[in-house]
């Protein structure tokens, strides 16, 4: 049984393995014809392609060579064209060198023909030469000499009289031009004349009232002057009493509240006290009111306050009977003008011009010319510096900007207008003469001169008669002479003025 299970396993296998290898046989043989086919295919495919590639090669090279033999024809073609040309612009060229050689060679029988020519000229010049020198009896180098020496007198002149001719003009035309600038800005300034008078007369309604302020014993008048710091005459002037005193604005003080102790009636120590200090701060408001009121018209912004209460008190105080706030409210407006039509800084200007004479409300307080002091308070309230220059220099003869010497021209024209000043010309006069005379009383004294209105006195010495300590002793001096024996306004300056020159003359 077992035999035979093996047996027929082992048959089944081989029969397996036979038909196997039959079908193997099968399948290789149907593959093998497939692939023969196929390569037969690709062979013609191959063999197609090979001879449509060969006909479209021969086509591009017959193209080519075409194309090729087209572009060498054209090339010749322009070879041919450009071989014409250079032929014909050789033949240009040698026409060209045989037109040259026939002008040099009639050049170079001109330059013969010229030099014949020159010279017989230079014969001729030299002959024309010797005769004039021997006419003349100078040589040609003299004669040259004179006449450039001729030329050059008559070009210098002629320069000189052209230069003083510019000159003039230009002297004339800046004269009419500063003159119409100075009219327009003065006609532009509509002014009133001096309205205020310099008086401290206070009107008294009889005379029985003058005794009521003296009081008994005097104990009213002494009550008023002590509460005023004025000096009160009582005199035989009818229905008036006078009030005197160095500082302005006491005196208005005095004269306010005088009048209100008047008009009330009730005259005793203990009211006078009362009624001064009314007056007191009426004054001080009313010099508020003032500064303020010349800051806006006159159109300076942002000025510290101390500054305007200074500007105020010029109110009460007067230079020749000229109130000075109405005078430096006129000043900055004809300086302001002035800077507008020449083109510099009109704020300066008005501001400069407005507080030129800001130091006259401190010179009965501080020693010194109201211009340093007027410059010093500037400085002190934080003014801009060109504004203090305009302050410090507008009595000065050199000035460190346009703007000061418009604020000095302008207090010149502002002090000069008919009505300004109270001062009469013969009164002027005779003060400037009396000041020279001081200063020519000493020794020694070669010239003298009375300027800036009379606030400069200015003396030159014989340098030979003393020496520079004695003239700082000349000075102080005539100082002590003005101050014992003459009647003046404000300070004046004495300048003793010592120089020496040495001359010498080439030859």
């Amino acid at each position: 049984m077992d035999v035979s299970v093996v047996l027929i396993v082992l048959l089944a296998l081989g029969l397996g393995t036979a038909s196997g290898y039959l079908v193997q046989s099968l399948i290789t043989k149907r593959g093998l014809t497939a692939s023969r086919q196929r390569s037969e295919d690709i062979v013609q495919d191959a063999e197609g392609q090979k001879k449509r590639l060969l006909s479209e090669g021969r086509d591009e090279a017959s193209r080519i060579r075409g194309s090729a033999e087209r572009d060498n024809k054209d090339r010749r073609s322009e070879l041919q064209r450009q071989e014409r040309r250079l032929n014909n612009r050789e033949e240009q060229l040698e026409q060209r060198n045989e037109g040259l050689e026939k002008r040099e060679r009639s050049g170079n029988q001109r330059d013969r023909e010229l030099d014949g020519l020159r010279t017989e000229l230079e014969n001729s010049v030299q002959k024309e030469r010797e005769a004039l020198e021997s006419v003349s009896g100078l040589s040609s180098t003299e004669a040259r000499d004179q006449l450039f020496q001729r030329a050059e007198e008559d070009i210098r002149h002629e320069v000189a009289k052209l230069y003083l001719d510019v000159e003039q003009q230009a002297k004339d035309e800046a004269d009419e031009k500063a003159r119409r600038i100075l009219a327009s800005s003065i006609h532009r300034l509509a002014s009133e004349v001096v309205s205020e008078t310099t008086t401290t007369t206070v009107p008294l309604p009889n005379d029985e009232m003058k005794g009521r302020l003296i009081g008994r014993e005097g104990r009213n008048i002494r009550a008023i002057e002590a509460a005023t710091g004025v000096d009160l005459i009582i005199d035989d002037t009818p229905e008036a009493i006078m009030v005197s005193c160095f500082d302005p604005v006491r005196r208005e003080v005095a004269k306010i509240g005088i009048a209100k102790l008047v008009q009330d009636g009730r005259i005793h120590p203990a009211r006078i006290e009362e009624v001064i200090k009314k007056a007191q701060q009426e004054v001080e408001e009313t010099i508020m009111k003032e500064g303020e009121r010349a800051t806006i018209e006159t159109g300076v912004r942002g000025m510290n306050r101390n500054l305007v209460q200074l500007l105020g008190r010029l109110k009460y105080r007067y230079s020749y009977g000229e109130n000075i706030l109405q005078h430096s409210m006129e000043v900055g407006y004809i300086a302001g003008m002035l800077a507008s039509e020449i083109g510099a800084n009109a704020e300066i200007a008005k501001a400069g011009g407005l507080l030129h004479d800001i130091g006259k409300a401190l010179t009965h307080e501080v020693d010194g010319p109201h211009a340093e002091i007027g410059g010093d308070v500037a400085n002190k309230n934080k003014v801009p510096r060109a504004v203090e220059a305009c302050i410090r220099e507008h009595h000065n003869d050199d000035m460190s900007s346009v703007e000061a010497f418009l604020v000095s021209a302008a207090d010149a024209v502002s002090a000069a207008r008919p009505g300004a000043r109270r001062d009469t010309l013969e009164n002027y006069v005779k003060r400037l003469e009396a000041l020279e005379q001081v200063a020519t009383s000493f020794p020694g004294i070669e010239r003298c001169y009375a300027i800036q209105a009379g606030r400069e006195v200015r003396i030159l010495v014989e340098p030979d008669s003393m020496d520079d300590v004695a003239a700082a002793s000349l000075a102080r001096d005539v100082v002590k002479k003005i101050e014992d024996e003459l009647a003046y306004p404000g300070q004046i300056k004495v300048t003793v003025i010592r120089e020496t020159r040495s001359v010498e003359y080439a030859k």
